[in-house]
């Protein structure tokens, strides 16, 4: 690989499954050292927990630490845990869930549930590395790279769709707030952005709601210009250029990542 984050420390929450899992083991791909955040550690998936296989397969170090999105105190502990390795430089606000809904059922513990993990999680995660990040350009240590912030929003975060209700309002919140922060965080040098996948291959898409190898991924795949499901290795793909200084130009952004569906 080309080492182009090499030198960083990336926080990533939902690291032990999925797109997470991914964006972590590319992140150390490229050089990075990795906080493994969430609230497992073995994968949905199976196989090694990302801290470990980050350990195998690269020079990278990398460590777990059990983390509720939920709750601040968790996510100020992850950021804290990066500075073992030098401070958070990266962190990638990923963590969440997915669930389609009918909206005249939908409960208010579902909601809160939802919002908490998809919404309130981004909120306070971007917060505690940004606290981090501008108290180290203060006191004149940032050398480097500008730190920067990634928040996982959805392409149901561009447009509302109807089964959707409460995760559409989750990651559109999640794009407006990155837009925000990146204003408000510009003159702390911190770049701020957002992914948006379109219909992955995780175990949201395999077995939250099984679409995938069913005859509605065949349908849906038809409406996708790409004609296929995203990979996750394909999300974390973008979470590298959004981290390195290939895009150090880019801040206050969308990056949609859903083979043109959201566009036809």
């Amino acid at each position: 690989m080309s080492d182009l984050l090499a030198g960083r420390t990336a926080v990533v929450t939902g690291a032990a499954s999925g797109n997470g899992r991914a964006i972590a083991r590319r992140f150390a791909e490229e050089g990075a050292d990795v906080v493994v955040a969430d609230v497992r550690e073995e994968p949905r998936e199976g196989g090694e927990p990302t801290h470990e296989l980050v350990a195998a397969e690269t020079d990278a170090e990398a460590t777990f630490v059990e983390c509720d999105v939920r709750d601040p105190a968790d996510l100020e502990a992850a950021v804290e845990a990066a500075e073992a390795f030098g401070g958070v430089d990266v962190m990638v606000n990923n963590a969440g869930i997915y669930r389609p809904e009918n909206f005249l059922e939908t409960s208010e513990d579902e909601f809160d549930q939802l919002m908490n993990i998809n919404a309130k999680g981004v909120y306070f995660g971007a917060q505690a590395a940004a606290k981090r990040m501008v108290a180290r350009a203060e006191a004149g240590e940032a050398d480097g790279p500008a730190p920067v912030i990634i928040n996982m929003s959805s392409a149901a975060g561009l447009r509302g769709d109807g089964r959707l209700v409460t995760y559409s309002m989750s990651k559109g919140a999640v794009r407006l707030f990155t837009y925000a922060l990146a204003d408000a965080l510009g003159d702390a040098g911190i770049r701020v952005n957002a992914i948006h996948p379109g219909f992955i291959e995780t175990a949201m898409t395999t077995e939250d709601v099984e679409l995938v190898g069913t005859e509605t991924e065949a349908r849906m795949s038809k409406a996708i210009p790409s004609g296929r499901f995203g990979q996750p290795s394909e999300v974390a793909d973008a979470a590298v250029y959004l981290a390195s200084e290939m895009a150090g130009y880019v801040t206050g952004e969308s990056l949609v990542v859903d083979g043109g569906m959201s566009n036809t």
